[in-house]
């Protein structure tokens, strides 16, 4: 994942919901901590905490995290407080940014399970791909 400035610049905008004195954490840190564990398959605050500690080097170029990772609760009450469209708003503009410095197309991919399909979607080619369909037993995937 590209974790450049970029990033950091498009994330910086987004309004701090805590009073002065509730601040241990940075936001921008918060942020930076919950989107890329996210991306990387944590799927729970308990699970962004626990790649927060696995990843505090990698997380260090970035941001100096002086005081640490920040507990699962604190993560998840400053997340759940911010405001989505800003949220929205800064990712978009972050992998727009992306998109502009490679070259490269977004693929969407959407995962029917009642369905068993897969299809991909070329953002930038506007056609689409079905890539799947089998029957299966309900248990097969588990």
């Amino acid at each position: 994942m590209l974790m450049t400035a970029t990033f950091l610049k498009h994330f910086d905008s987004i309004a701090e919901p805590r009073i002065e004195r509730c601040k241990k954490h940075n936001l921008l840190e918060i942020i930076l901590l919950a989107i890329s564990a996210v991306m990387s398959g944590s799927e729970g605050w308990e699970d962004i905490e626990n790649f927060g500690h696995l990843k505090l080097d990698w997380l260090r170029q970035y941001r100096p995290f002086k005081a640490g990772i920040p507990r699962h609760d604190t993560i998840a009450r400053v997340i759940c407080r911010l405001k989505a469209d800003e949220i929205e708003k800064a990712f978009q503009a972050w992998i727009s940014s992306l998109l502009e410095g490679t070259g490269c197309d977004v693929i969407a991919i959407d995962g029917k399970t009642a369905l068993h399909t897969v299809s991909a979607w070329s953002c930038q080619h506007h056609h689409a791909r079905c890539y799947g369909i089998s029957k299966r037993d309900s248990k097969a995937n588990r």
